[in-house]
């Protein structure tokens, strides 16, 4: 199964792994996952960190490099993506979410997250 990682379980799966749920872990584990992180997650870093958000004092550059050593794939962000974002459902208004969402919908992946308001949306959405 490939999976994205939401910004907020990438964060916790690459500092605070003990605080992840457990079925996050099941599959972060599981033998036939390839893990993906998407570059809007670094950038949500990047802009929040700016912001000096207290939840998001992360290294971005440092957490992508680190990232990629442990074998998680970097997915980019295209044009097809940005325009899957006018299909998607209205109810789930934050910009970072909706283009986690277009990219899992658009690449056939699973998008592992803990909001339930995003996994309000469906698939290809998996609430741990």
């Amino acid at each position: 199964m490939k999976v994205l990682l939401d910004t907020h379980l990438l964060l916790w799966a690459a500092g605070s792994p003990q605080r992840l749920p457990k079925a996050a872990l099941a599959v972060l584990k599981a033998r036939d996952s390839t893990l993906l992180f998407s570059a809007a997650s670094v950038w949500e870093v990047v802009i929040k960190t700016g912001l000096g958000r207290s939840d998001f004092q992360v290294d971005a550059q440092r957490l992508r490099h680190g990232l990629l050593l442990h074998g998680y794939e970097e997915l980019p962000i295209t044009g097809e993506h940005a325009l899957a974002v006018r299909a998607l459902p209205s109810p789930h208004k934050d910009p970072f979410d909706r283009i986690l969402l277009a990219q899992a919908q658009a690449e056939g992946l699973t998008l592992l997250t803990m909001d339930r308001a995003l996994a309000a949306c469906g698939p290809p959405c998996k609430l741990v």
